[in-house]
């Protein structure tokens, strides 16, 4: 008899962790997936049409509406929110934003707030948010807690490191820090593998 328990507290133990966590609006009715970001959105370093909000357009059911401004901060975000992302019936925004925040020294505390502040605001439309999180082995890594701490709180799809293996390989790369067309299909394919489950 307590073999049996066991396995049932076992199995019972492995179900819980198996589970997806809670998303909020889940149910979300919205027509379009909105990618919102930066240059990494945007596609610099890469041809028109070779970006990855294209690129998950071809993996995904439903249009894909590309958001990204090259040099964007968190700042810039919240005031092109509106017209950029709220007004354009989303269902799931991907929100990718830090590294232009990071390159002008605003306080990593500021960064985290906006970003709180945009995921209510497209949470309060109806929308489901997937938070990402550009970081890659010790880059940008003292973010990474922080965002995965934030998607939690927000009850976000979390995208981790999304530049894992490609920061550190050059021919994924344009520069130093931007993905090529290479580059950013391996991103569309990171991105669609954390959101499918919830747009199916």
């Amino acid at each position: 008899m307590k073999k049996f328990k066991f396995i049932f507290v076992v199995l019972l133990i492995c179900l819980c962790g198996c589970a997806k966590p809670e998303i909020r609006n889940v149910n979300a009715k919205g027509a379009n997936i909105i990618c919102f970001g930066d240059s990494i959105t945007f596609g610099y370093g890469a041809n028109q049409g070779e970006d990855y909000p294209t690129a998950l357009g071809k993996l995904v059911n439903l249009p894909v509406i590309n958001a990204g401004v090259d040099g964007d901060t968190t700042f810039e975000a919240l005031e092109r929110l509106e017209g950029d992302v709220l007004d354009k019936d989303p269902r799931l925004v991907i929100v990718e934003f830090c590294g232009n925040d990071f390159l002008k020294k605003v306080p990593r505390a500021d960064t985290v707030r906006n970003l709180a502040e945009i995921i209510d605001r497209i949470q309060a439309k109806g929308a489901m948010v997937a938070l990402v999180d550009i970081s890659a082995g010790v880059f940008f890594r003292e973010y990474r807690r922080e965002f995965k701490k934030l998607a939690t709180q927000k009850k976000a799809i979390f995208v981790p490191v999304l530049l894992n293996k490609i920061i550190t390989n050059p021919a994924m790369k344009s520069d130093f820090f931007h993905p090529n067309a290479r580059g950013y299909q391996v991103i569309a394919k990171r991105i669609y593998l954390a959101i499918f489950e919830y747009i199916k």
